[in-house]
Parts: C-alpha cells; sequence; structure tokens
C-alpha cells in the first residue's frame, strides 16, 4: 500500500516557557511497512524553514519513531525510543549538529486508513538543554485524488 493522503503536521517548540507553533498541511504519501510499522513522505516547505527537503517518518508502535531529512541545505536522521536518548545527526543550513533526543512519548493511533501520530521529546547540544518538543500529525485520505 502507498497511498496519496493529506497531512496536517503541527510543529510545537518551547523553550524556558515561550512556546512557537508552526503548521503544514500538505499532500504526503503514506504506507505500511511489513514490520508493522507506518511510513509517511513529505516535502518540506518555506513554512518550515527546510524548502526543498523531503522528510520521511517512521513509527512502528508506540516505543519507536524517526525522522529522516534529506535535500535542501538540511540533512537529519533523529532516531526517537521511549524513555531513552540517542544520539543523532541533525543538519541546519547553518552547519551540523550531534544533537541529544530523549522521546518522552509516542502515541501511535495509525491504521492501513490514516490516523493520529503524536511524539513528544527534549533536544540538547552536548548535554544542555536546547527546547521541549512536540509533533502532531493527521493522515487522511486525499480528497482530490
Amino acid at each position: 500500500m502507498n497511498s496519496d493522503v493529506l497531512l496536517t503536521l503541527r510543529s510545537i517548540q518551547s523553550v524556558d516557557g515561550n512556546e512557537n507553533s508552526t503548521e503544514l498541511i500538505t499532500q504526503a504519501k503514506y504506507k505500511a511497512l511489513k514490520d508493522g510499522s507506518f511510513q509517511i513522505t513529505y516535502d518540506e516547505s518555506e513554512v518550515t524553514g527546510f524548502a526543498g527537503a523531503t522528510t520521511i517518518v517512521t513509527c512502528k508502535g508506540n516505543k519507536e519513531a524517526s525522522i529522516c531529512r534529506t535535500g535542501g541545505n538540511a540533512v537529519s536522521n533523529l532516531i526517537m525510543d521511549v524513555d531513552k536518548k540517542q544520539h543523532c545527526h541533525y543538519g541546519t543550513p547553518y552547519g551540523e549538529l550531534m544533537v541529544g533526543i530523549f522521546t518522552h512519548a509516542i502515541v501511535n493511533e495509525l491504521d492501513e486508513n490514516g490516523g493520529n501520530l503524536y511524539m513528544k521529546y527534549t533536544i540538547d547540544i552536548n548535554s544542555s538543554y536546547v527546547s521541549d518538543n512536540e509533533i502532531v500529525m493527521h493522515i487522511s485520505p486525499d480528497k482530490k485524488k
């Protein structure tokens, strides 16, 4: 299965009580993988600050997820394991970093038709706190297709 879907993505970043939110509504590709995980692929835009990049979000159950971004001026691969810290590569238009990702929660309500995915994690650089982050995704059939 590889379906055209409508993706609504809200990214929330909190630092010292200040919250910044970005919302993206875009077409995406969605598929169920043989191992029981789900994969969402979409093109980034100026809204997210990563125009020209493609992002692939893969999620398996409520414990594991990854966000891989390639193309444009940014290349990153964030690995999320609930209640574990992962050290991940994060590229930006300004340079590359190794970041710590501590995942607090993954709520996976995806099935073959779409659904919702929620991820909450903290980012640090050199063990120094950067931000708390949340990603809220809703995947629905693309009615235009």
